[in-house]
């Protein structure tokens, strides 16, 4: 079954990656998002990773896509993402647009330009004094992301909303257009501040939206064993579906940015776990978790050529 990936880390990783051609064609991969991570630096370290990209495109043989028209059902296509401090100015989320991204998270764990992240104290999380389910609900978007989100709309860029604040959350949300939380899980299975709660899964399927299923296995359970995170996996599928319907779930594996999953190593085990999702949900919700829910939004806010 072909499969759209929302999120991997394979432009920042080193060393052995997940992500590889080889194991993208054997998972029967449709397209993957490769995210641009910017924690420091700025446009300059972002322009540094998209020149690594179209490297990747044109050495490995990828399709790149710029516009939802591009996707070739005979190709593994690519699409550039970013995450993080990429941008500082509209000029410069002007220039993401340019060298082609298509889809923008507005921060990582720590304030950017643009916004909070999900953790108020990221810090101390990392030195084990801070809840990871604790989230931060006050500072959203600053005036210059909502001025940046306005901007995306204009230029045809996916909103991506994992990592963002729940105050970020929802000021994405009210202005009623199609966005993403590109690998996020469901918070009522797992309380971590980076899975989304019921009522915002909900708040993205009502703006036509689409939450990418994450595969670090801190966000789905604390078994961390094969057999533990696939029963995990399917209780935020049940979930996702629950909370938002059928026209919601899609994947963000997180590859390459994430240990790996005792159950889900690589994209090369993907074609098993569609086969479960169809032997669980029926194959029409596992062929719209696959692809095309997140098609839909890749028409709806890119558009085409």
């Amino acid at each position: 079954m072909k499969y759209c990936d929302l999120h991997c880390d394979a432009l920042t990783a080193s060393g052995k990656k997940q992500v590889t051609k080889v194991r993208l064609e054997a998972g029967d991969c449709l397209l993957q998002c490769f995210a641009a991570f910017v924690e420091e630096g700025g446009f300059s370290r972002f322009s540094s990773l998209a020149d690594k990209f179209e490297d990747l495109v044109k050495n490995e043989g990828y399709h790149r896509v710029l516009y939802a028209s591009d996707v070739k059902d005979d190709a593994v296509n690519a699409l550039l993402s970013c995450e993080g401090g990429a941008w500082e100015s509209i000029e410069e989320l002007r220039g993401l647009y340019a060298r082609g991204v298509r889809m923008a998270g507005f921060v990582w764990n720590t304030p950017t330009a643009a916004g909070y992240p999900n953790f108020p104290d990221y810090q101390g999380l990392c030195a084990g004094r801070a809840s990871p389910s604790v989230r931060e609900e006050k500072r959203g978007l600053t005036p210059f992301g909502h001025e940046s989100a306005e901007q995306m709309a204009q230029l045809g860029i996916i909103p991506d909303v994992s990592h963002g604040s729940d105050a970020l959350f929802w000021e994405i949300a009210q202005k009623k257009r199609p966005f993403v939380a590109s690998h996020s899980n469901a918070a009522s299975v797992q309380n971590w501040a980076r899975n989304l709660t019921n009522a915002q899964i909900a708040a993205v399927a009502d703006c036509g939206g689409v939450v990418g299923l994450n595969f670090c296995a801190d966000f789905l359970s604390d078994d961390g064993s094969a057999a533990g995170q696939r029963t995990a996996i399917l209780a935020h599928v049940r979930a996702i579906l629950n909370a938002g319907g059928e026209d919601v779930l899609a994947v963000g594996s997180d590859f390459d940015g994430i240990p790996e999953n005792a159950y889900l190593p690589d994209p090369s085990f993907m074609p098993s776990f569609f086969e479960t999702l169809a032997d669980e949900f029926g194959v029409r919700i596992a062929e719209k978790a696959a692809r095309d829910n997140f098609l839909r939004v890749l028409r709806d806010v890119v558009g085409d050529k």
